[in-house]
Parts: structure tokens; C-alpha cells; sequence
């Protein structure tokens, strides 16, 4: 079998999309599978939409993802360098090849000429294509005698290099996840390889590097299938052998009704990018909003892939011994936020609570908040099957680090009874007076209590909840008030009763 090298060619034109990331990611995959090279290339010949730090962006959005580069514009490697732009030369005698062989030609058309002609088009009730039907009537070196448009080079009038698709020839295409595919070369226009400004366009750099840095597989989104005859058409006309390729499906939105947009996590409250992006139109992250990125990697390595099981949570090394193409979707993947929530609530459930204690410490930290860690590891441990977040163990937990300044009315209303101010009083002393302020010491004297009174024990704990947090909610009591520790549980119950008074359900 032919050496494994795949590479990821993203445009640094702004933040990558997590369809970008997927996309690298299947690559990865497949690369540590096969024993392959994974290679990161820069394609920035588009200079006009180059965005400062979109690259910078790209390199640690795949780290953090741990998708590690073989050979790229960081690592180097044999076939650099590994930007485009820094290839500018190279391009520009594969494009002369190919005029000189018939497959290309000058183009001399102005703007303002390709304009008029797709308005004519237009009017017709037909879409322009640059192609065999109108280029005898255009501005290049096909309608115009050699002398003139040699003439026009020699004077630097500006042109474009065009590729000259076949007349009338069926390009056949094969794709590992979409299998065979015909496309009428009538229906294609003849696209520019070269552009006036000296570089090259996404197709010509895209093929000719491809050739150079002798890749293996094209593992690339779906947006490019409409490229691939032209491809097969230039891989021909340059007589190369031509990689395999394989088209991803789209993912899609929530709803599955086309494309996932920033737009689409804006308006839901979701991250389509995996780190914040923090210049001119700022966007969400996964990572700054609290997803693990072995979460992020799992939950995106199934949006497109079934690995034949109902197996759901993979590590990367189980990804890469599972991953093949073959069981890649052809249609489209349906992006599910809750879903991603879930892969996240599943991660944070294997740390220890150590690990999360040392995480939240950080978040506390911020809040003005600095407690030992033995003692977070304990309450982290009350709440971790909660939450799907580290910042969501504040919202459980909240009560712990300041005493409530007001009391949930609705519950005040249903829960606090005429008994219970002087059923807490009773409850204070007998807390008062236990040495061991451990949960089970408490809970066993509270309860003999309970009894030895015939109280209601329902009216007692719900009161008692009430005034240590404030609402009907946090983890069991007992374990809320050995926490607290016995001071401030008396304190509670004190303030707790003075607020609420004699209120009556």
C-alpha cells in the first residue's frame, strides 16, 4: 500500500469552524491509523482575505484538540515550505506548462467585461459560464491572434490564467465516501488558475502541492465536490497520478435545515469555533466556555462517523484504532448542543475530585473566594453529578461561600410553617450541643430528635434547608452543614428564623 500522507489545508481568512476542525480531525485519524504523515499547509493565496492571527488561531486550536503536526509551517519537513504564499514561484511554471500544452490560456478581460456578459447572460434567462460557449467571444488568447495578445503581455496589461475544460466530455469521478460520479464538462466553466496579481487560485496551488508533497488522500469538506472534476481534469492534463479523495458530509444545523453558521450558535447560545475569537467580530469557544477537548474531540469525531456499535465515548487512541473512512456518512450530520453538553458531563465525571477542586479553586479564586483544597475536593464531590461544567459547580454551590441575603418567597410560602421557628430554635441547641460535627453525627442526633418530638420530619428538614441556602435546593443537609461547619450553621439558623418570622403557610 502506498504511504499514508494527508494533509489540512486551511485558509487563514478567520476563525476555524469546528467543520474545519473536524475536518483535520478525520485526517489525524486516518493518518495515525495507517501509520501516515499528517501535514498542515497554509493556503493563503487569497492575500485579500488574509486575517492577522487566523493562523496563529488555527495551529493552537489543533493543539488544544491534540491533534499533533508531522510536517507543516511550524515542524517543516521535506516538501517545505509549508505556506503557500512562500510558493509563489513554483506555481507559475506549472501554470506556463499547462499553456503551453494547450490546457490553458491568457485571459485579458476586465471586470467591468465579465460584468456586461453575465448581465447578457442574465437577460437571457441563462447563468453565465465562462467555457467553450462564449470564450471565442471573450477577451484571451483563444479569440485573439498570437501577435496581439503577446503584444498585450509585453505592455503588462493585466490577465488571468484559465484552465480549458473539454468540449463535450463526460469527467468521471471517484469518491471513497460518495463512490462514482459523472460530470458533463458542459456544465463547468473554465476556472482561473492564476491571477493577475502573480498568485495562484485554490485550484492550481491546491493540485500542484498536493502532487509535490506527494499526498496520499484529499480528505476535504463537501463544499469541494463541485471542484473535483476540474481536479481530475488538471491531475490529467499534468499526467500525475491523482490522490484519492474523500468529501465530507456538511454539519448541519440543530434543526437539520442547512449549513451550522455563527449565526446559528449566536441566536442558541452555543460555540461554532473551538476557541474564542477575539478580533473585530469576536466569537465563542468551546474551550473558554468549559468544554474538556477530549469532550470536544469525541462529540465532534461522531458528527459524520458511525464507528458500527453503539459505543459513544472514545479517547483519541480509541478513535484512531476505530476510524475509517468507509464508515463515513454521506449525508449531512445534525449538530445537537445538548448532545456536546452531555460528552462534557461525561469527561468531568472521570476526574477526580481533586483534579476539578484544582479547577474550580481558579474560578474561585476570581470571585474573591480562596478556601484550602482538601476542602473543595469535598464539596466538589456533593455536586459533580450535577453540573456539566466546572463554572456550573458555583451555581450548586453558591450558598456554601456566603449565607443567603434573601429567601425564595415561592418556597417560604409552601415550605415555613407556624411550628418552624421554634422547631429551629430547638434544632439549634441540639446542634449546639454535638461534639462531632461530622454529617453522620449530626444527622443521627437531628433524627432521634425528630422522633423523641414526633415532628413532621418533612417540615423540619424543609425549614431547616431554607434558612442554611436560602431555596429548596443543594446537595443532602447533612452534608451542607459539616461543610459549613457548626458556627455557621447556628449562625443560619438564627438569622434564618429572625428574617422569616412568624410567617405562616
Amino acid at each position: 500500500m502506498q504511504q499514508v500522507r494527508v494533509r489540512f489545508a486551511p485558509s487563514p481568512t478567520g476563525p476555524l469552524h469546528i467543520g474545519g476542525v473536524r475536518t483535520a480531525l478525520y485526517n489525524f485519524l486516518f493518518a495515525r491509523k495507517n501509520k501516515g504523515t499528517f501535514i498542515l499547509r497554509i493556503e493563503d493565496t487569497d492575500q485579500g482575505r488574509f486575517v492577522e492571527g487566523a493562523e496563529e488561531y488555527i495551529i493552537e486550536s489543533l493543539k488544544w484538540c491534540g491533534i499533533t503536526i508531522d510536517e507543516g509551517i511550524k515542524e517543516g519537513g521535506p516538501f517545505s515550505p509549508y505556506r503557500q504564499s512562500e510558493r509563489k514561484e513554483i506555481y507559475k511554471q506549472y501554470a506556463d506548462y499547462l499553456i503551453s500544452t494547450g490546457a490553458a490560456y491568457y485571459a485579458f478581460d476586465t471586470p467591468g467585461q465579465l460584468d456586461q456578459a453575465r448581465s447578457e447572460a442574465e437577460n437571457e434567462g441563462c447563468a453565465f459560464l465562462y467555457n467553450a460557449s462564449v470564450r471565442d467571444r471573450m477577451q484571451n488568447s483563444l479569440s485573439m491572434p498570437e501577435a496581439k495578445w503577446k503584444t498585450l503581455i509585453e505592455q503588462g496589461v493585466p490577465f488571468v490564467v484559465r484552465y480549458k475544460m473539454p468540449l463535450n466530455e463526460d469527467i468521471h469521478c471517484d469518491d471513497l465516501i460518495r463512490g462514482h460520479i459523472v460530470v458533463h464538462s458542459d456544465t463547468l466553466d473554465d476556472k482561473v488558475l492564476f491571477k493577475s496579481d502573480g498568485m495562484p487560485t485554490y485550484h492550481l496551488a491546491n493540485v500542484v502541492d498536493d502532487h509535490l508533497m506527494e499526498i496520499s488522500h484529499v480528505i476535504r469538506g463537501e463544499e469541494w465536490l463541485p471542484s473535483l472534476p476540474l481536479h481530475f481534469a488538471l491531475y490529467r492534463s499534468f499526467g500525475w497520478d491523482r490522490p484519492l479523495f474523500a468529501h465530507l458530509p456538511l454539519l448541519l444545523k440543530p434543526d437539520g435545515k442547512g449549513k451550522l453558521s455563527k449565526r446559528d450558535g449566536d441566536k442558541m447560545g452555543f460555540p461554532v469555533f473551538p476557541l474564542y475569537w477575539p478580533y473585530g467580530e469576536t466569537a465563542k469557544g468551546y474551550r473558554e466556555e468549559g468544554y474538556y477537548p477530549e469532550a470536544f474531540v469525541n462529540m465532534l469525531a461522531l458528527l459524520g462517523w458511525n464507528p458500527g456499535t453503539e459505543k459513544e465515548i472514545f479517547s483519541m487512541e480509541e478513535l484512531i484504532d476505530s476510524f475509517s473512512i468507509e464508515r463515513v456518512h454521506k449525508a449531512g450530520s445534525r449538530f445537537d448542543p445538548e448532545k456536546a453538553k452531555w460528552f462534557n458531563h461525561h469527561y468531568l465525571q472521570q476526574r477526580s475530585n481533586k483534579q476539578l477542586a484544582i479547577e474550580f479553586r481558579e474560578f474561585l479564586r476570581a470571585k474573591g473566594f480562596h478556601h484550602d483544597i482538601v476542602e473543595l475536593e469535598t464539596l466538589v464531590g456533593l455536586v459533580k453529578e450535577r453540573v456539566n461544567f466546572v463554572k456550573d459547580i458555583w451555581n450548586e454551590t453558591d450558598f456554601f461561600f456566603r449565607a443567603p441575603e434573601t429567601f425564595d418567597q415561592a418556597v417560604v410560602k409552601k415550605r415555613w410553617k407556624s411550628e418552624s421557628p421554634v422547631q429551629l430554635m430547638e434544632l439549634r441547641q441540639i446542634l449546639n450541643d454535638i461534639p462531632d460535627f461530622t454529617a453522620a453525627a449530626t444527622e443521627a442526633a437531628v433524627k432521634k430528635w425528630i422522633a423523641q418530638k414526633n415532628y413532621n420530619i418533612g417540615d423540619v428538614m424543609n425549614a431547616f434547608r431554607l434558612v442554611l441556602v436560602g431555596a429548596s435546593r443543594g446537595p443532602h443537609i447533612f452534608d451542607i452543614i459539616a461543610w459549613l461547619g457548626k458556627d455557621e450553621t447556628l449562625k443560619r439558623i438564627e438569622r434564618g428564623v429572625s428574617i422569616i418570622g412568624n410567617t405562616t403557610s
